[in-house]
């Protein structure tokens, strides 16, 4: 039996220095925080998070943040601290970085993740005016040279249309993907999508079963919204591997959980982890601080079903 399994994204800071992206809800704040710091996690909710996703048997999909929201210094430090509890070379998902960056950050992560999300070239421009697509490829030329993997995400639902799917297959080839993440847009509230419609269940599945196709190999992760989570099993027979855009911890052994684990089922799959067992994690070994965070997310994690 195929197996498939949940990922989580750890997300380290709100900040970005762009927050031009349309569909970002960050687009819609007129007020740009003059100090990342203050957006930020406190590194011990990071470890927590990290504790349990391997508790769990979440894989990490990433570690995520908005552009220039660490100093390098500061992000070295966290992927030595997340990888040491993870025990796994991570994925990196934080904008464009150069060459000296990769080198720094190299032995503790896999790859990087390039935030490409729409490929349609006169759409994107519009859409993510301040992160050009050049600037992705020049990173990946340079994951080439240093020999780390490289991973896309896109998200369907922006005024694309399956005719673009020749340029993703193009893009793919061209910079030799070896992951992709396709999430469906969830209009935020003041931007100019706001009021969009969901984008239809067969829409989202003619992508990623191209997408299969076209790459037998590649490794596709799929993410939908808590009202679509029924659309799960058909874009895992449709060729996705994993699943991901789940609040795992807040919703963890609700309806909503046990709907996952149902969906993985219904597509005749066996589902790595756990969203609806608690695990049992020991704690005499961290910190006061992240002690307590850790406990808290477990307490909020053993609520009963909502």
């Amino acid at each position: 039996m195929q197996s498939t399994h949940f990922e989580r994204a750890i997300f380290i800071s709100w900040y970005c220095s762009k927050r031009d992206c349309a569909f970002c809800y960050l687009s819609s704040k007129k007020c740009i925080a003059p100090d990342p710091a203050k957006d930020r996690r406190t590194k011990e909710s990071i470890l927590a998070e990290a504790i349990i996703c391997k508790a769990c048997g979440w894989e990490i999909e990433f570690i995520s943040g908005g552009c220039d929201s660490y100093n390098n210094d500061e992000l070295l430090s966290l992927l030595k601290c997340i990888k040491r509890i993870y025990g796994k070379k991570l994925w990196l998902n934080v904008g464009i970085l150069n060459e000296k960056q990769l080198k720094l950050f190299r032995p503790y992560i896999e790859g990087v993740c390039g935030t490409v999300e729409c490929i349609t070239p006169k759409l994107r421009d519009r859409l993510c005016p301040s992160k050009p697509l050049n600037e992705i490829e020049d990173m990946f030329k340079l994951c080439d040279k240093l020999k780390l993997k490289k991973a896309i995400t896109i998200i369907l639902g922006l005024g694309e249309t399956l005719n673009d799917f020749k340029l993703l297959k193009k893009f793919i080839k061209k910079n030799h993907i070896s992951q992709i993440t396709f999430y469906r847009l969830k209009p935020q509230k003041g931007t100019i999508f706001e009021n969009k419609k969901p984008m239809e269940t067969d829409y989202y599945v003619k992508w990623v079963e191209k997408t299969r196709n076209a790459f037998p190999k590649l490794k596709i992760v799929v993410g939908s919204w808590l009202t679509h989570l029924s659309e799960i099993h058909l874009l895992l027979n449709a060729g996705a591997d994993a699943i991901t855009k789940f609040p795992s911890i807040k919703l963890f052994n609700t309806k909503y959980a046990k709907k996952i684990e149902e969906e993985a089922k219904k597509a005749n799959r066996k589902f790595i982890g756990t969203l609806t067992k608690l695990p049992k994690i020991k704690t005499n070994k961290l910190n006061k601080k992240t002690k307590l965070i850790l406990t808290n997310y477990l307490k909020r994690m053993s609520s009963k079903l909502q």
